[in-house]
């Protein structure tokens, strides 16, 4: 076992209140999660190519 196994996991935060926040700054806040889900989706194929990849190289199945 690791040393960091031991360690607390960390906690979420807790959800915003979106009733506080104007229009335009939920807005921005959903182009930035927009930003941030199509960097999160062209990391996954760049995984998923490297992983393609790897199983030919390994003739994996």
């Amino acid at each position: 076992m690791a040393w960091d196994d031991l360690d607390p996991k960390p906690k979420k935060p807790p959800p915003v209140d979106l009733t506080l926040m104007s229009i335009e700054d939920l807005n921005l806040r959903i182009e930035e999660f927009e930003t941030e889900i199509a960097r999160m989706r062209q990391t996954i194929k760049a995984k998923e190519a490297q992983r393609s990849s790897a199983d030919a190289l390994f003739k994996k199945g």
